[in-house]
């Protein structure tokens, strides 16, 4: 069970978070816990003035999949705009509740599909995509 949930793709992409630390110049932040595992991401992000992302930090503190659920969100989060991830958000939430044949276009986020039939790992997949919608959610409402 544990071998095809945790793929070695799955365990590639947790350790990359690395390569996107959170630091204190990143203005628009979000930090969300999952409420049936515990995980937590907190996230930065700087926009551009399209209101795009231009850069991204994150700290993540959360299971294999959560952390590589973030590393998707975070390889290709720049030059993004609120509609796209809103879009991502959706579309993941809805192929996790079997609503959907497929977790979405985002680059990389087919390697979360082996965790579909397990719902007690849902909150932690998407963490990163819920904190990343709030960040813009409260950098919208800051800005205006």
């Amino acid at each position: 069970m544990a071998e095809v949930l945790y793929t070695p793709a799955i365990l590639a992409l947790a350790v990359s978070l690395a390569d996107h630390p959170l630091t204190d110049d990143l203005p628009h932040r979000a930090e969300l816990r999952s409420k049936s595992c515990g995980s937590v991401v907190k996230l930065g992000l700087a926009l551009d003035g399209k209101g795009q992302v231009e850069r991204f930090g994150v700290q993540a503190t959360a299971c294999a999949l959560g952390q590589a659920s973030t590393a998707i969100l975070a390889a290709h989060v720049v030059g993004q705009g609120p509609d796209a991830l809103v879009a991502a958000r959706d579309h993941l939430a809805a192929f996790l509740a079997g609503e959907r044949g497929d977790p979405g276009a985002w680059p990389g986020i087919e390697h979360l599909a082996s965790a579909s039939p397990y719902p007690a790992r849902h909150g932690s997949i998407m963490l990163p995509w819920r904190a990343a919608v709030a960040a813009l959610d409260l950098s919208a409402r800051t800005d205006t």
